[in-house]
């Protein structure tokens, strides 16, 4: 059996969602959402989720909360953090000054989850699930480095980079149909608490 690690870029994933207008699927089981692109001849002996949480507004907060504990049910399942950096920006047309925020760290962690396993000889298969351009590099040298090691790239909904096509050994995509088989149920039991689908997230 071939063994398969899923690398799972969360904003990515997130945005495209968020363009195609899928909000019903943000409960999303992603280890399910794995294993949808796993062969008869590989396991998934592991699945890695890099995301931010955002500061504000608090009721977005409180569901991404909810989301990551629903997530933390699965079994080998880990989530890594990036962070958030605030920036003021200064208008060119009218002097104002207003703050934004930029999520950091989730491609450089991303980099350095794949090289530590790739080093490590955890995976034959790394699936990664991203359209970020940044990773090419990560990507190119797992693959120059570890022949024998395929890389294979999962485009999640809207998104595309022709870069990490050509770095990687294929690419799938991710479309309705995997989307609507890896919905976790309404209710959830961790630790005798039930988390429950965010009622904005049904629609």
């Amino acid at each position: 059996m071939k063994r398969v690690i899923a690398y799972i870029d969360g904003y990515n994933l997130y945005f495209g969602l968020r363009q195609k207008g899928w909000k019903k699927y943000y409960w999303l089981n992603l280890q399910k959402l794995a294993g949808q692109f796993i062969r008869p001849h590989q396991i998934l002996v592991a699945t890695r989720y890099f995301t931010t949480v955002v500061n504000k507004p608090e009721d977005k907060r409180r569901r991404q909360l909810t989301y990551l504990e629903a997530l933390q049910t699965l079994s080998n399942f880990q989530i890594y953090y990036g962070q958030f950096l605030s920036e003021q920006v200064v208008c060119r047309q009218c002097g104002h000054t207003y703050t934004t925020h930029h999520e950091k760290m989730t491609d450089v962690n991303i980099s350095v989850e794949l090289m530590r396993d790739a080093f490590q000889d955890r995976f034959d298969v790394a699936l990664l699930f991203s359209a970020d351009s940044d990773l090419v590099a990560p990507v190119k040298t797992v693959q120059e480095l570890f022949p024998n090691k395929k890389i294979i790239s999962v485009f999640p909904p809207g998104r595309s980079s022709f870069a990490l096509k050509q770095a990687s050994t294929f690419v799938l995509h991710v479309g309705h149909n995997e989307l609507a088989k890896c919905m976790f149920p309404i209710d959830i039991e961790k630790d005798g608490v039930t988390l429950r689908c965010p009622p904005e997230w049904k629609k």
